[in-house]
């Protein structure tokens, strides 16, 4: 073994040299250097319902595919959140779970339904002491330039206060801190920082569904009637979201639709119209951005790739 790596290191290394499957190919350009990341949601369960499996499986991916950085899509901790900087949860569904050194990358992550059952600022707050997780405000952007891809931007949404089922229950805690945000606000910076975008590529992460199979919730009424109208104004070509336990890949009009809300617990799934793939399994989603495709993928809780797909963003430019 060579000075300097630990055996575990090395049995990591060994176990993604030897993965049975890769990511789709993509051409490489120069002018365009590729983006590899991961990307899921509803995990924070101390390590249960197959959670520290998904995470083993997750460090081997994201050293394979060398990425850069982890999406969260939110429902971060379950099943009321966090209350501040300090909870127990940091370490045991968090800090005690992703420890593979190709995972200690930023964690760009946004906040879930489960997140506003607790203290969302507490998440913010997180952010200011930890030297991966990325949580700036309740929405923002991230230029893929800060990646060294200039080619694309990340749009982070904050949805539970577009949904209005959250504000009819008045003794819900739930309700208490999605009622204090300003929709409206958020809708035009959405708009506005789109249209201000001169990326090619255009990728918008939220937690809620706009689309979707899953048994338990379906599609967003209110994210179909206010999202994605702005989506498709601006040519988004992927708005990749949690929420539903399962993976997801939908394509509506131009744009592609992916659930990555297998982070530890599932439920059933059932193909919709649009419907390119979707199973009731817990895993992730990987991606490799490079030039005009996107190549997205999906693995399980054992490392299987039972997905994989490349997206063409000449198909994105066409009429909604």
């Amino acid at each position: 073994m060579p000075s300097g790596i630990t055996r575990r290191e090395a049995i990591i290394t060994m176990s993604a040299a030897g993965a049975a499957a890769a990511l789709p190919a993509v051409p490489a350009q120069a002018a365009s250097p590729s983006l590899n990341f991961l990307a899921f949601g509803d995990w924070g369960r101390d390590g249960a319902s197959h959670q520290r499996d998904v995470a083993v499986q997750m460090g081997i991916s994201a050293a394979r595919i060398h990425s850069k950085f982890v999406v969260s899509v939110g429902d971060n901790f379950y099943e009321d959140g966090v209350q501040t900087a300090q909870d127990r949860q940091w370490q045991t569904s968090f800090e005690d779970i992703y420890t593979a050194h190709s995972l200690r990358k930023p964690w760009l992550a946004l906040l879930g339904n489960h997140d506003y059952r607790g203290n969302p600022q507490a998440q913010l707050d997180y952010a200011q002491k930890s030297r991966r997780w990325r949580m700036p405000s309740r929405y923002y952007k991230v230029s893929g330039a800060s990646f060294g891809a200039p080619q694309v931007d990340l749009f982070m949404l904050d949805t539970s206060p577009l949904v209005n089922s959250y504000r009819k229950d008045v003794h819900s805690v739930i309700r208490a801190n999605v009622i204090t945000q300003d929709v409206d606000a958020q809708l035009r910076w959405l708009d506005e920082e789109l249209g201000r975008s001169r990326a090619p590529w255009k990728l918008v992460f939220a937690h809620h569904t706009i689309y979707s199979g899953g048994s338990e919730h379906g599609n967003t009424e209110e994210l179909i009637a206010q999202v994605k109208p702005i989506l498709e104004r601006h040519r988004v070509q992927a708005y990749i979201n949690g929420h539903e336990h399962d993976l997801q890949h939908i394509q509506v009009g131009a744009i592609d639709y992916i659930c990555a809300g297998a982070g530890s617990e599932v439920r059933p799934v059932q193909a919709i119209e649009g419907t390119r793939f979707c199973r009731s399994v817990s895993g992730f989603a990987a991606f490799r951005l490079s030039g005009d495709a996107l190549a997205l993928e999906f693995r399980d809780f054992e490392g299987n790739q039972i997905y994989e797909t490349t997206l063409s963003r000449a198909r994105a430019a066409l009429p909604a």
